[in-house]
């Protein structure tokens, strides 16, 4: 696994009042309602291809959340957390104040500033599995 990344963030969700207790967990997919006009969702809506951004079926919440992610192939790409606001095909996502992303180059970019930055050794690599941790909304 590689390195994780951590946000507090007021603008992306209204968070919970409460934990919400889950008998099992969902199965979470990408949603082909919610994504870029050039994106292509293979493999039962697990891998995203093209030009773009796509949002997940699964929204966030509760208080803390957590996801991950599998870098499947090396490339240019981006994941993090959005509203159902944002652009989807205005690439990089991280441009506005409807998204959080981290970026291929280990950059996490909100309202089109650098937030922080992964160290140059702990940059996500084809095969890694990124997990976020401590995503709080506020």
């Amino acid at each position: 696994m590689t390195a994780m990344f951590t946000c507090c963030l007021g603008c992306c969700g209204g968070g919970g009042s409460g934990h919400i207790p889950l008998k099992e967990m969902p199965t979470v997919q990408l949603d082909t309602h919610h994504m870029g006009t050039d994106v292509v969702i293979v493999k039962s809506g697990r891998r995203i291809c093209g030009t773009g951004g796509c949002l997940a079926n699964g929204p966030l919440h509760q208080n803390k959340s957590y996801f991950e992610f599998k870098v499947q192939s090396t490339g240019v790409w981006g994941v993090g957390v959005a509203t159902q606001k944002v652009n989807l095909n205005q690439v990089p996502l991280g441009r506005d104040t409807n998204s959080l992303v981290l970026r291929h180059d280990g950059s996490v970019y909100h309202n089109n500033e650098e937030k922080s930055c992964l160290p140059a050794n702990s940059l996500p690599q084809e095969g890694d599995i990124v997990v976020s941790a401590n995503l709080i909304f506020l």
